[in-house]
């Protein structure tokens, strides 16, 4: 089975920038949609950014639009989350997923049935 890695996270100020990836150890990723989640705790996952295994169809949180921009390179089998403007509400482990059934373009968690560790993103005022 696939097997997804995120890093990229860390520390930054408020108005600062990260660049997440999220690495897949097999092919099958390239026809997988791929989505970003973020979770604080006491709190359920919620949705970031989704995006087709083709790049031509991404979704957005309204909390995200016009900060976050989701890109993959599928022949390095790798997905981006590159995250500009940060505030501290953005503080949270976010997680890549990838659901296969490559029709749809998910923006919940129940689309996506392979999850990676998550990387911890924090964002000081």
């Amino acid at each position: 089975q696939v097997q997804l890695v995120e890093s990229g996270g860390g520390l930054v100020q408020s108005g600062g920038s990260l660049r997440l990836s999220c690495a897949a150890s097999e092919r099958s990723f390239r026809t997988s949609t791929m989505g970003w989640f973020r979770q604080v705790p006491g709190k359920e996952r919620e949705f970031v950014a989704a995006l087709s295994w083709n790049a031509e169809i991404t979704h957005y949180a309204d909390s995200v639009k016009g900060r976050f921009t989701i890109s993959r390179d599928n022949a390095r089998n790798t997905g981006y989350l590159q995250m500009n403007s940060l505030k501290p509400e953005d503080t949270a482990v976010y997680y890549c997923a990838i659901d296969d059934r490559a029709f749809r373009v998910g923006r919940t968690t129940s689309d996506y049935d392979i999850w990676g560790q998550g990387t911890q993103v924090a964002v000081s005022s």
